[in-house]
């Protein structure tokens, strides 16, 4: 099993910046890929960015391309989303989640999930 945990999540105004964070523990050794996915209220969840380290690879959603960076610490076993020039649009519950798939950008290819963590970016 593979825990995670996100943190970072919270209020900003729009063209705010926030960096949210995703700790991994457990049989992390079976992870090859880790992505974040949003889910805004009356809407279903979405793929924002993965990055995958074996082999290197990263993706992004076309919504957030050139505005939000993903990166890994694979010593700490913690992937990050840094966020820039939020909008309201992105304002939604963030989940982090890990897998073993080679083909890391569908919602299906995951198998552990995190709890969540609240964005909310205001006009």
């Amino acid at each position: 099993q593979v825990q995670l945990v996100e943190s970072g999540g919270g209020l900003v105004q729009a063209g705010g910046s926030l960096r949210l964070s995703c700790a991994a523990s457990g049989r992390t050794f079976s992870n090859r890929a880790m992505g974040w996915f949003r889910q805004a209220p009356g809407k279903e969840r979405e793929f924002v960015a993965a990055i995958r380290w074996s082999p290197d690879n990263i993706l992004y959603a076309d919504s957030v391309k050139g505005r939000f960076t993903i990166s890994r610490d694979g010593a700490k076993n913690t992937v990050y989303l840094q966020m820039n020039s939020l909008k309201p649009e992105d304002t939604a519950v963030y989940y982090c989640a890990a897998t073993n798939a080679l083909a890391f950008r569908a919602m299906n290819a995951y198998d552990y999930w995190g709890q969540g963590t609240q964005v909310t970016v205001s006009s």
